[in-house]
């Protein structure tokens, strides 16, 4: 970092107790200032990014596909990052904002499956390129997303395919929860308890297990691809379906 004011990340949230989690841990540590919005409580999202490094769109329990305001909003705003170039991620419903974006289709499991817990990922030829990915992720989503024209699939699972997509050089989007800490594991399992038996959800014992066993390879993805995604904006721009994105 340069001296001067420290650069700023954009951080969208859609509870008043939601937390950016190890990613914003990770941020911080990296000499990023947290612009944390919620637009579902009335917080504006910025009209460009000039003066962020970066923007994430976190999860909720809401639906990409619901009807309110600031749900469509949050959708339109896309074209901010896309236009400009800017690194952007959007976790679990901030992926499927994106791919709604971009004209993609949002919905549930054709039998009514979900992940919640920890589920297989396997990367792509293209995803292997780009980076080491870990085996298996924490879930807690309903639905799925298609993969929409102009994005690449970095990884797949086997109850929902599309798991890691990347829009131009600089949007990302993840169906997973890299940003999970111990408290908001046990946070969820809590005050999400009813998910627990939902089909294909896995037992709360078996959300504490996975964690023993896969959290430090999830750890060690999170850092290297923070790096990777910081590095990935650029102004050189090109025409992506459904906005301008950057190449």
């Amino acid at each position: 970092m340069t001296d001067g004011p420290s650069p700023k990340i954009l951080i969208v949230l859609h509870q008043e107790t939601s937390s950016p989690g190890r990613v914003g841990q990770a941020l911080e540590r990296r000499g990023f200032l947290l612009d944390i919005r919620r637009p579902r409580f009335g917080d504006p999202l910025p009209a460009t990014l000039a003066e962020h490094a970066g923007a994430v769109i976190f999860g909720g329990p809401m639906s990409a596909n619901d009807p309110d305001d600031y749900v469509r909003a949050e959708i339109d705003w896309h074209a901010v990052p896309l236009s400009e170039g800017k690194p952007y991620l959007g976790i679990c419903l901030g992926a499927q904002m994106l791919v709604r974006h971009l004209g993609g289709r949002v919905a549930p499991h054709s039998d009514g499956h979900v992940e919640v817990g920890y589920y297989g990922l396997e990367p792509t030829e293209t995803g292997s390129a780009f980076m080491d990915w870990p085996s298996k992720v924490y879930q807690w989503h309903r639905e799925g997303f298609d993969l929409p024209a102009g994005a690449e699939l970095l990884a797949s699972g086997e109850t929902f395919p599309n798991q890691a997509i990347r829009v131009g050089p600089a949007a990302f989007g993840i169906q997973f929860h890299p940003e999970l800490t111990w408290a908001m594991m046990n946070r969820w399992c809590v005050r999400g308890a009813e998910r627990l038996t939902s089909p294909g959800a896995q037992a709360r014992h078996a959300h504490f297990h996975g964690r023993a066993m896969h959290d430090a390879a999830v750890r060690a993805w999170l850092d290297r691809f923070l790096d990777l995604w910081l590095e990935s904006g650029t102004r050189e721009t090109v025409c992506i379906p459904g906005a301008l994105a950057t190449a």
